[in-house]
């Protein structure tokens, strides 16, 4: 009887001891080195239990030695050939070495860093505030290699559509908007979570009713069919654009980061198009004659500042026989500095040859609609040639990055390349107008790109779709890959490198939105934004002009954790970037030699 409590005795402190050791594992943060989606922290993080884990897709067991790697195509077409013999050793050599790149990684001490917009030392050293440069891009000339910490309770963001609705508290907590505009209904807390009920400044009745007026005051607007890409200038929390999603239009949301905290971060935490930017002494990162409405909703620019030059880019931006939606009370207003406001706009909007084609007074809150022209008629009728018209120089493709606000104006495009694209979604297959491409080419890349799309991406890249909503195309080219993406419920934002091919104009004619960028430089985005990104043929012509690994930690800071990178290049490329990934504890996989995925997760050092 004493040898068997003995021996229950001494079971039970074993079994006591191997309890305070598993607890001690888990708690410990060195944990997360060997198990990454097991520690306590993350179990307490229980959305992040969603994580997909990384399924390999096998190789194919049949090889013949393969020729060199095609060089990549201009127009980023992929290189799909599927009778392509792959070697299969070459890929044994590197895919199934998990060796990593030794690199003691550090965190960056802000969970929202961005680099280009948090350099306090170079705002600092600005002489004036005055027309906006303090929130313009200031890159450090060091690219940081830091790694951006999560959040503390960081929780993997609730799926689409419910996202649009609410978010998790924890993933951008920032209360002071709530207080900031309590009366005004765009944003609540309620319990874990932030509520977006749909109203806003302008939006008395709800974003919904709001849209709705603009449509029945102006008829010929036609939200999804005439009218299909939108700029939201100033958009607060973004439930205009995200409204209009379901009316199948795609806005592209924009702010600056300023004293209203996080508004950029809450549109893309909601799973809206947006991106960081402002009106200052630079032109926006976007290409003449794009957008078909551009919407502001009092946002607080003043159009008529720094001589006119704010108005004069969305002018420049803004498709000719394009619309302006303003919505503000200084249209309606009384008092003199009000009154004030609107003769000077009157007068602005009328020498830029804008007609006034809606006015109308809604729930206590004025908006006006202006025209822009679809030819230069108006402006050779003028008086006064003021502002002037610009010159070739001042107008010069791809001249959108880092470049000074016009003073002129543009003339309208002539032919078929001023004309307005066709209705939603026959725009989507119909050959842009330009040079740059031939009929034959367009309707090549664009059947590739669906072959590819379906039979690769979608089918064979072991990537959970259900969960990508947020997708970046680093080199988008023609806007292929968002073309063959079109009927998912996902958007994509088309970077166009601004060393390369300028192909915006095109991509926004196809009715996509879309951004120029230079990849050496970090992206106006919140950490965590991107549910996938994918480049096609950048990164090898990229190595050569910065370090592939601050590219790489940019990547890491914009994907969020369960989310993916897609890589097509060659294969010396993606040997060297696997042991980079590995580093930062991605898991990676290749598919036929040809295409590296990477999944992301929580780890943080």
């Amino acid at each position: 009887m004493n040898i068997f409590q003995s021996r229950k005795f001494s079971g039970l402190c074993v079994l006591s001891i191997l309890l305070v050791s598993v607890t001690i594992l888990l708690l410990t943060n060195d944990t997360i080195d060997l198990f990454p989606y097991l520690s306590l922290s993350y179990l307490r993080r229980s959305s992040l239990s969603d994580v997909p884990t990384f399924t390999p897709t096998s190789s194919p067991t049949t090889v013949d030695s393969p020729p060199p790697p095609p060089e990549p195509p201009v127009s980023q077409t992929p290189v799909v050939d599927d009778d392509e013999p792959v070697d299969q050793d070459l890929e044994m050599d590197w895919v199934k070495d998990k060796t990593s790149l030794k690199v003691e990684w550090k965190r960056c001490e802000s969970p929202d860093y961005m680099p280009c917009l948090d350099n306090v030392k170079a705002i600092k050293k600005l002489k004036s505030k005055r027309n906006m440069e303090h929130r313009e891009r200031h890159c450090p000339v060091l690219a940081p290699r830091c790694l951006v910490p999560l959040p503390k309770r960081y929780k993997v963001p609730l799926p689409w559509p419910k996202s649009r609705d609410m978010i998790w508290y924890d993933n951008a907590p920032h209360p002071k908007l709530v207080d900031y505009k309590k009366d005004q209904n765009w944003i609540r807390k309620t319990g874990p979570f932030f509520v977006f009920p749909g109203g806003g400044t302008q939006f008395k009745d709800g974003v919904i009713h709001y849209i709705n007026y603009i449509q029945k005051t102006l008829p010929v607007l036609e939200w999804g069919k005439k009218v299909r890409v939108v700029l939201d200038v100033g958009c607060g929390v973004a439930s205009f654009g995200g409204t209009l999603l379901d009316k199948n239009v795609i806005t592209m949301s924009f702010a600056p980061k300023d004293e209203h905290e996080a508004q950029i971060q809450f549109a893309l935490e909601r799973g809206i198009p947006a991106t960081l930017a402002v009106i200052g002494t630079q032109k926006l990162p976007f290409p003449d004659n794009a957008y078909d409405v551009i919407h502001c909703a009092r946002c607080r620019v003043h159009w008529h500042g720094y001589g006119g030059r704010p108005l004069l880019e969305l002018n420049r931006i803004l498709r000719p026989g394009g619309f302006f939606v303003w919505s503000a009370t200084p249209v309606y207003q009384h008092d003199e500095g009000h009154r004030n406001v609107w003769k000077t706009m009157e007068s602005l909007t009328t020498s830029m040859c804008w007609k006034v084609v809606a006015r109308t007074r809604f729930t206590k809150v004025g908006f006006v609609i202006y025209q822009k022209p679809d030819s230069d008629s108006c402006y050779g009728a003028r008086k006064n040639n003021e502002p002037p018209l610009c010159n070739e120089e001042d107008t010069k493709k791809n001249s959108s990055w880092y470049t000074p606000l016009l003073s002129c104006v543009p003339k309208v495009p002539v032919g078929l390349s001023g004309k307005w694209p066709s209705q939603w979604p026959g725009r989507l297959a119909d050959r842009p107008v330009t040079e740059q491409i031939s009929e034959e080419s367009f309707r090549e890349d664009t059947r590739l790109w669906s072959e590819t799309v379906s039979d690769i991406y979608l089918n064979g890249l072991a990537i959970n779709w259900t969960k990508i909503h947020n997708v970046m195309d680093m080199n988008a080219g023609y806007g292929g890959f968002a073309a063959a993406l079109i009927n998912k419920p996902l958007w994509v934002m088309n970077v166009v490198p601004v060393q390369g091919e300028d192909t915006l104009s095109m991509i926004f004619d196809r009715g996509l939105i879309g951004i120029y960028h230079e990849w050496c430089e970090s992206f106006n985005t919140y950490p965590r934004s991107y549910d996938l990104l994918h480049s096609s043929f950048l990164l090898t012509n990229l190595s050569q002009r910065c370090d592939l690994v601050e590219v790489v930690v940019e990547i890491d800071r914009i994907v969020r954790p369960g989310g993916y990178l897609v890589v097509q290049d060659t294969v010396e490329m993606m040997k060297k970037l696997n042991p980079i990934l590995l580093s930062l504890r991605w898991s990676t996989n290749v598919y036929k030699g040809k295409f590296l995925v990477g999944l992301k997760s929580s780890w943080r050092p």
